[in-house]
């Protein structure tokens, strides 16, 4: 009896101590002194020896100092693609590469908060594999650097699913419908031909299609230098481009993206409303740009 109790209490604390945890969005990997081209490649070697798929790179604001690396896993991309309020957008991960100070920053965004803040309570029916994915991604890491720190501001675990970053702003659950389409393979084509002509100064990063469940999500660099990633980006923090690309996620008939103000600020979580205030125009701007690709 003093077993079970003993045991009853253990677990209890395993569970209090996840909810009450404190999460960033992203883990720092370490630093180098080679070029951002030989740090890139070691990256991207170390993912593809661990079984993880290369699914586009690009230079955030067009710049040579800024990269990112986005990749996926099969058991994590079959896994997201079953919780059906846009879910596929959690299946693509990011490296982010920041040369400053004659040194590469390297991090990547953390599973653990950006999996419970676009799965919300379907977090936990997929623990399992969505922790062998964090930990196989920490151990992939570890022939890059050691360093494994957490940074960019913070959010309580349990609070995740369900964040905001004011009274008033958007959650996830208030996503932006960018058109509507007669199907999903019209869709498909004209989002795709559209990023093929890069129209409103855009690139096509990556692209997840899931033929069978009619979904297509796409990461979209935003490289227009009047209202794209080089206005907003040194303004709130170059440090934080893992965060990049922007998604357009189309499902059924139906293409939408999260709302500027919910996707920066989660991926910005210390942001002040005085930095917010400097980029005012930025949520619209992007929706501006992503309702273009879909028309």
């Amino acid at each position: 009896m003093k077993k079970l109790i003993f045991s009853s209490i253990a677990i209890l604390g395993i569970v209090f101590n996840a909810i009450g945890q404190d999460l960033a969005p992203y883990i720092k990997i370490g630093e180098s002194s080679e070029t951002i081209q030989q740090v890139s490649d070691k990256v991207i070697d170390a993912l593809k020896a661990n079984s993880f798929t290369i699914l586009g790179e690009y230079n955030p604001s067009n710049k040579g100092t800024l990269k990112v690396i986005a990749f996926t896993r099969t058991d994590l991309k079959n896994t997201v693609v079953k919780v059906t309020d846009r879910g596929a957008l959690a299946a693509a991960f990011k490296v982010g590469l920041e040369q400053k100070d004659g040194k590469i920053l390297i991090s990547y965004t953390n599973p653990d908060y950006i999996l419970r803040a676009y799965l919300g309570n379907n977090y936990n029916t997929f623990n399992d594999t969505f922790q062998k994915f964090s930990a196989d991604l920490k151990s992939t890491f570890s022939v890059i650097g050691n360093d494994f720190t957490p940074f960019g501001g913070t959010i309580k675990a349990d609070k995740l699913k369900k964040y905001h970053y004011k009274i008033m702003m958007p959650y996830f659950t208030d996503p932006i419908t960018l058109n509507e389409f007669s199907s999903f393979e019209e869709g498909l084509i004209v989002i795709e031909n559209n990023l093929k002509a890069k129209k409103g100064q855009t690139v096509e990063v990556y692209k997840i299609v899931y033929k069978e469940d009619n979904v297509a999500v796409f990461g979209i660099g935003l490289q227009n230098k009047e209202n794209g990633e080089a206005v907003f980006l040194p303004k709130i923090g170059e440090a934080h481009i893992a965060a990049l690309p922007y998604e357009i996620i189309l499902q059924g008939k139906k293409a939408t993206m999260l709302h500027g103000r919910y996707r920066i600020a989660l991926h910005w979580p210390e942001l002040t409303m005085g930095t917010f205030a400097k980029i005012m125009s930025t949520p619209g701007d992007i929706e501006d740009t992503l309702e273009g690709l879909c028309k």
